[in-house]
C-alpha cells in the first residue's frame, strides 16, 4: 500500500500503460482519474477496475486542449478532494519524414504529445503548491534520448518532453513537487499495434521483430513499465527528481 489515500490523475489511462498504471496504482491504495479521448476504453477500463474491486474515476477528453486539460484537473480535484500524483501518460504517434509529413500531423503530434504535457500540468501544479507536495510523472521515450527513421514529429515531440520534464523539476524542487519521466522502449500497447499495421505486418510477426531488436530478447509489457511509475510516485524515489528513467531491455545500450 505504497500509496495509501493519495490521489491519482493519470491522462491516456484507458489502455496500455496508463491502465496498467491505473490498476497497479489502485493496488497500492491510491484514488485513481483517468482520461482518455475514446470513450469505448473508459468503460472497458472501468469494468477492469471493478473486477478487481476496484472503482475508477473516468473522465473523457483531449489533453491537447486547455480546456479539456482544466475539466480534467478540475474534476479530479472535486471528486478525489485533491491531486497528489500526475501521471501525463498521453501520446499519438505518426510515422512521416519531414517532406512527406504535413503540417496538421506535425501540430497534432506536437499538440498531444509535448503540450497535452505542459497543459494539465499547468492545471495541477497549482494545486500541488498550495498542498506543499506532489509528484508529476511524464511518459517520455527512448526517442527522448536517440532518434528513430520515419518518426520526426514524435522524437521531437518526446525530446521535448524530457527537457521540459528538467526544467520543471528545477521550477518546483524547493516546493516538494518532483518531476521525473519515463522513457519506455518497445511495449505492447495500442500505439504498437498500430506501428504493426502501419508496416503491413500481423501483431506476432511484428512483435517477433521488434523482440529480436531488444538485448533482452523480447518487448516489454505495460505492467513492467508500470512498476517503474509506482516507485516513482511513492516515497521510495524521495531524492529523485529531474530523472530519465529509461527502461528499454537494453535498447538505447547498444
Amino acid at each position: 500500500m505504497r500509496l495509501k489515500n493519495r490521489v491519482a490523475l493519470i491522462t491516456g489511462g484507458g489502455s496500455g500503460i496508463g491502465l496498467a498504471t491505473a490498476l497497479a496504482f489502485l493496488r497500492e491504495g491510491a484514488r485513481v482519474a483517468i482520461s482518455d479521448r475514446c470513450r469505448e476504453s473508459l468503460n472497458e477500463a472501468r469494468q477492469q477496475a471493478a473486477a478487481s474491486g476496484h472503482e475508477l474515476l473516468t473522465i473523457e477528453g483531449d489533453v491537447s486542449r486547455d480546456e479539456d486539460a482544466r475539466r480534467m484537473v478540475s474534476e479530479t480535484a472535486d471528486h478525489l478532494g485533491r491531486i497528489d500524483i500526475l501521471f501525463n501518460n498521453a501520446g499519438i504517434l505518426i510515422e512521416k519524414p519531414v517532406h512527406l509529413l504535413p503540417v496538421e500531423d506535425w501540430d497534432r503530434v506536437i499538440d498531444v504529445n509535448l503540450k497535452g504535457v505542459f497543459l494539465v500540468s499547468r492545471h495541477t501544479i497549482p494545486l500541488m503548491l498550495r498542498q506543499g507536495s506532489g509528484v508529476i510523472v511524464n511518459t517520455g521515450s527512448v526517442n527522448s534520448i536517440v532518434a528513430d527513421y520515419g518518426d520526426p514529429a514524435y522524437c521531437a515531440s518526446k525530446g521535448g518532453v524530457a527537457l521540459l520534464t528538467r526544467a520543471m523539476a528545477l521550477d518546483y524542487a524547493r516546493s516538494n513537487i518532483r518531476v521525473n519521466a519515463i522513457c519506455p522502449g518497445w511495449v505492447e500497447t495500442r500505439m504498437f499495434r498500430q506501428e504493426a499495421d502501419t508496416r503491413g505486418l500481423s501483431l506476432d510477426d511484428y512483435r517477433e521483430r521488434a523482440g529480436r531488436e531488444e538485448p533482452i530478447g523480447r518487448i516489454g509489457r505495460p505492467e513492467e513499465i508500470a512498476a517503474l511509475v509506482v516507485f516513482l510516485a511513492s516515497d521510495e524515489s524521495s531524492f529523485v527528481t529531474g530523472s530519465l528513467m529509461v527502461i528499454d531491455g537494453g535498447m538505447t545500450a547498444i
